[in-house]
């Protein structure tokens, strides 16, 4: 599927999207988390970083915090306390000081430096900076942040298996939604159809977020 058709079809799905009534206070818990001050603020920090280098690379655009917080989500989550977690990979989920296993494979490590500031200027941040310019799909290249797009680029920073080999809505973008269908990539290759893929969609993510922050503006949406 090409990437026109892609986003058109995306902008569709979110049209006729709703978070399913069982995981809505669920949906809004992580939503909660993810837009709360200090969390917000480090991944605007990402954002910030983005900036000041595309003052001097003009094929750099700067990522919305929010995609960030998304992307964290889906690939390592909370704590097992429900804390956000500032120790692990971008790419993949992998440790932060160590480098990565699973796909994107060879990052990192990412280190602390002395006089690092947080937010903006830490090993996170240096992680996060890398993965959006160096990792396919590369987000910090991509220019449509449109609603449409947006949905695209989530897809492919998982792969679009779902929508090339099996016809169906990618559950990275529509896990939670009226959207999901069955079937799963439960490691990296491997397609189930029996399985239901029960972490929280990228789409489902972003609309809670929206009602909770009003700052939260994109095209299309």
């Amino acid at each position: 599927m090409n990437l026109a058709t892609l986003k058109q079809l995306n902008l569709e799905r979110w049209s006729r999207c709703q978070i399913l009534p069982a995981r809505k206070a669920e949906v809004m818990r992580t939503a909660q988390r993810l837009c709360a001050g200090n969390t917000k603020a480090r991944f605007q920090g990402v954002s910030d970083r983005l900036v000041e280098l595309a003052a001097t690379d003009h094929s750099i655009y700067p990522v919305p915090w929010w995609f960030t917080a998304i992307v964290s989500e889906r690939e390592y989550g909370p704590d097992a306390h429900g804390n956000q977690r500032w120790d692990r990979q971008l790419g993949q989920g992998d440790r932060l000081d160590q480098p990565s296993i699973h796909i994107p494979r060879g990052m990192g490590p990412y280190k602390d430096h002395p006089g690092d500031v947080t937010p903006g200027h830490d090993a996170w941040t240096r992680c996060c900076v890398d993965v959006l310019l160096n990792s396919a799909p590369r987000a910090g290249k991509w220019a449509d942040w449109s609603i449409g797009g947006a949905l695209t680029l989530f897809i492919l920073y998982n792969g679009t298996g779902y929508e090339d080999f099996h016809h169906e809505a990618s559950p990275y973008d529509w896990g939670a939604t009226n959207i999901e269908e069955w079937g799963k990539y439960v490691t990296d290759g491997r397609f189930d159809p029996h399985v239901w893929d029960t972490q929280l969609g990228c789409a489902a993510m972003l609309k809670g977020m929206m009602e909770i922050d009003p700052t939260i503006k994109i095209d299309g949406a």
